[in-house]
């Protein structure tokens, strides 16, 4: 067991690192340098790194912005259970910025598992989006928050 956990972290290290590097290059905003030392964690499959692409191409951070570029690196990690990426895509939804129209729907499932799996703001986006929602609506995300849970969170 104690190889198999050194094994691990040995793995992780490299990709924690880059991140770190990364937010700090932000914070300098090098938003090009940040950017070289997220991709290859991201395209590892590393969830808080897509997450912070994500976030690059929802502002326009050292990329042009890209609405459906964001929402395709947050979808990624959302669906690795990071909770402010979920954050994130519950926006998209909700707003309807880069889709044809707002989808309340599934902005408040987004929201609801992001609450789920810790993110602090979720609850006030899911008051927010609650108050558009029919009680139809509300009931059909209900059904999908289920569907997701089960599978993101299966020991909440």
């Amino acid at each position: 067991m104690k190889q198999l956990c050194l094994a691990f972290c040995l793995l992780a290290t490299p990709a924690l690192a880059e991140i770190e590097t990364a937010r700090d290059l932000m914070d300098a905003k090098s938003y090009p340098a940040a950017m070289a030392e997220l991709l290859p964690a991201a395209r590892s499959g590393n969830a808080e790194a897509e997450e912070l692409i994500g976030v690059m191409y929802a502002l326009g951070l050292g990329v042009e912005r890209d609405d459906i570029r964001a929402f395709e690196w947050y979808l990624r990690a959302s669906l690795k259970g990071h909770a402010g990426a979920q954050s994130g895509i519950g926006w998209y939804y909700e707003v309807g910025r880069g889709m044809p129209a707002p989808d309340l729907v599934r902005a408040y499932m987004w929201y609801t598992l992001s609450a789920i799996g810790g993110d602090p703001d979720a609850a006030i986006s899911l008051e927010e989006v609650v108050k558009k929602m029919t009680p139809e609506q509300i009931e059909k995300a209900h059904v999908l928050v289920d569907d997701y849970r089960v599978w993101l969170y299966p020991f909440r």
